[in-house]
């Protein structure tokens, strides 16, 4: 008796798992990019009491300029990067951030994000990959972009030192494939995901990942409604996209030597989670990447704005 409920048990699993890669295969197909709202001046629908959240939610200071160039590989298709437009005439370096789409969700689909976050000061790297989960063509970028000549508005000009990585959904275990399976994935000061996949859902999907690789500061995000967390344990069914469990089992692996957040969003489902997460994904790129001390206050310390923050809940952090 006991090997039958165990055989069905097993049954059970694989079909929940069929049914969630299912899920992701038509959404890719059908192209449901779960980024909708993410229109031109999404982020003034956007609220929070908190004034740090508000203030980085929203635009910085810099006007954006724009390049592109076509890649060899056929899933990368086109590299596009938004840029701060007065690097054009300033000789300075600037931080860069390399963002790993979500399940078909070409960089083209959502614009207004990536030119939001480059008027904050960065280069803001992207491609037309529209299945991302196992990091490859984010680590083919990355190399491509700082393979750039003098025949291109970012030669020179980007800060080595100082390059981010940001994924959503499929992208979230992309972004953490990127830093830890391959070598260039060395280059990347600090991590940020939202709403990553969680390990048994991204293993079964061809993205297997182990977050306790992961050696550089991060900041992890899920939202609590049903598609990111069913309150069905993950293991023996789909348990949503991102559950508490797998953001608790993520952080717990990494070393507590690692400055290391997590946090979810209140009320939010997966596809609102990049506009959710907006602010103080923003904040930790420029606390991590520019040294902003305010940004920082955001995270550091008892009194940190994250820990008041009715916008969010289940905050854990070690700094």
């Amino acid at each position: 008796m006991k090997k039958i409920l165990i055989v069905i048990l097993v049954i059970v699993l694989v079909i929940a798992v069929a049914l969630v890669a299912g899920f992701f295969y038509l959404k890719s197909k059908l192209g449901l990019s779960g980024n909708t709202e993410i229109v031109e001046g999404y982020y003034e629908a956007f609220q929070s009491d908190a004034p740090l959240e508000m203030k980085y939610s929203q635009t910085g200071g810099s006007q954006v300029g724009y390049t592109e160039f076509p890649s060899d590989n056929t899933s990368i298709g086109k590299v596009r990067v938004w840029y701060p437009k007065e690097l054009e005439s300033n000789a300075g370096l600037w931080p860069m951030v390399m963002v790993v789409n979500a399940s078909g969700t070409p960089a083209s689909s959502f614009e207004p994000f990536f030119q939001r976050l480059a008027t904050w000061g960065f280069i803001v790297v992207g491609n037309e990959d529209p299945q991302t989960g196992n990091g490859q063509t984010a680590s083919i970028t990355l190399d491509a972009v700082l393979s750039l000549d003098s025949g291109s508005v970012l030669y020179g000009k980007i800060d080595t030192e100082n390059i981010g990585i940001v994924g959503y959904s499929q992208g979230g275990a992309g972004a953490i494939c990127a830093v830890t399976n391959y070598e260039n994935g060395s280059r990347y000061k600090t991590i940020f995901t939202g709403s990553a996949a969680y390990p048994t859902l991204a293993k079964n999907m061809g993205w297997e990942y182990d977050a306790s690789k992961i050696a550089i500061p991060y900041f992890m995000v899920a939202g609590t409604g049903k598609s990111d967390d069913s309150g069905t344990d993950p293991e023996t069914g789909f348990g949503g996209v991102a559950p508490l469990s797998s953001l608790i089992a993520n952080y717990d692996s990494i070393s507590d030597d690692i400055p290391k957040v997590r946090a979810r969003a209140v009320g939010a489902e997966h596809e609102q989670m990049l506009m959710r997460s907006d602010g103080y994904m923003t904040a930790w790129m420029l606390y991590y990447l520019q040294g902003n001390e305010e940004a920082g206050t955001v995270f550091l310390g008892e009194d940190a704005e994250i820990l008041h923050n009715s916008n969010w809940q289940d905050v854990e952090k070690d700094r």
